[in-house]
């Protein structure tokens, strides 16, 4: 019985694929090829200095990158509606708000921050996971309000908001800017886009100033007692990198060096001088300095532009689709490509503080590439669903 329903399961996967929306697969697909040459290049060389093996990241990135395509072919081919289930949806805010209470609690601090759970190879960040939920579960909500008018009188209309506070709440605390900004930029797109009424749009925003400006901070000094050392020092750092430059801002001055080297045509894959121990992390929030000084400016713009593809496709099909759920689910999904793009390009750029966010599908990482894989795959999912219905109106003519 169980072989009949997978061997049914991969049929009805193959029939979609035949559907698979190249404008965003494709460009998917040479990110990720693009990430594991990168991430070998990045790495190796210091883990050899230090006596490890230089495959190591080479091997857990193919891994994660054949994981992600798994999940990617998973949600492009499921059924939108079971993710829409209440009791789908309520469960997974429970299991995800037990998650970032056991990562605050007990979960290993990384850079000043408690945000994994390592299990055993491979370690889960819920804050990543977060920005999934938020976007099935505030496109659901949200178009299901929109489609029924109802006012900020009713008490529906809040039930998003006070969920999305708890959530965002579990993540400041951990302290994770980074993971917080961007849920928060994903939640903002996608009640501004819901058309959701002028009163309830601008009450929400001036609760989210508001947190922002006092809450978040009192909160903060509440439970966690100050901004944890290593997150302060990444904003005096980012003020004035050089007067730092052998302590504290020693990163970003060494990604500027990193950048500098590279010039237009870059000096050349796997010849990266900075990534010899000078640039910390070097395969994860500043692999993009060491494409810089490998691949150039032509690298650093063709990468560029395959996200560009993918997110500029991902907003033309919310536009194009006539379901409020699936267009909340594309502006989402935009949302947190761009924003997490604009993060940690600003970081190395030292446009914006260092907030550890990894750069999509090229950063070394299980967690950020699953969910970015899962995320895209709701897109490819809309843009097959829009594509069979196309061929099937054709047909019934």
């Amino acid at each position: 019985m169980q072989k009949r329903r997978l061997k049914s399961l991969f049929t009805k996967i193959r029939r979609k694929m035949h559907y698979w929306d190249w404008m965003i697969a494709g460009p998917y697909i040479i990110l990720c090829c693009l990430g594991i040459v990168m991430v070998y290049s990045a790495s190796a060389g210091i883990q050899m200095q230090n006596g490890l093996s230089p495959r190591s990241y080479l091997v857990r990135q193919l891994i994660y990158v054949l994981m992600g395509l798994v999940v990617f072919t998973l949600f492009s081919s499921l059924k939108l509606e079971k993710l829409r289930s209440p009791v789908f949806l309520r469960w997974f805010f429970i299991i995800l708000a037990g998650l970032l209470l056991i990562v605050r609690i007990h979960g290993a601090a990384i850079n000043g921050a408690h945000g994994w759970l390592h299990l055993g190879f491979f370690n889960i960040q819920p804050a990543e996971v977060c920005k999934f939920f938020l976007i099935l579960y505030l496109s659901d909500r949200f178009a299901g309000i929109s489609e029924k008018g109802l006012s900020y009188k009713d008490t529906k209309a809040w039930q998003p908001t006070i969920l999305l506070g708890a959530l965002l709440f579990l993540i400041i605390i951990q302290p994770d800017i980074g993971g917080f900004t961007i849920n928060t930029a994903i939640a903002v797109v996608i009640l501004l886009a819901s058309g959701m009424s002028l009163a309830i749009s601008l009450t929400v925003l001036g609760l989210g100033v508001c947190t922002l400006a006092f809450g978040v901070p009192a909160m903060a000094h509440i439970f966690v007692g100050h901004i944890h050392n290593y997150q302060a020092a990444r904003f005096v750092a980012f003020i004035d990198p050089f007067q730092h430059a052998r302590g504290i801002g020693s990163q970003l001055v060494n990604s500027y060096y990193a950048i500098s080297n590279g010039g237009f045509h870059g000096v050349g894959l796997g010849n990266s001088i900075q990534k010899m121990g000078y640039l910390p992390e070097p395969n994860t929030d500043f692999i993009m300095s060491i494409i810089a000084e490998e691949l150039g400016l032509i690298g650093v713009t063709v990468i560029l532009l395959l996200l560009a593809i993918i997110i500029m496709h991902a907003i033309r099909l919310g536009v194009k689709t006539h379901s409020m759920y699936e267009a909340l689910i594309c502006y989402g999904v935009g949302t947190f490509i761009s924003v997490e793009t604009l993060f940690n390009v600003g970081g190395v750029l030292g446009l914006l503080p260092i907030t550890g966010v990894t750069f999509p599908f090229v950063s070394y990482g299980g967690s950020s590439m699953l969910v970015l894989c899962a995320s895209i795959g709701l897109v490819e999912n809309i843009s097959i669903r829009r594509k069979r219905q196309r061929a099937q109106q054709k047909l019934s003519y």
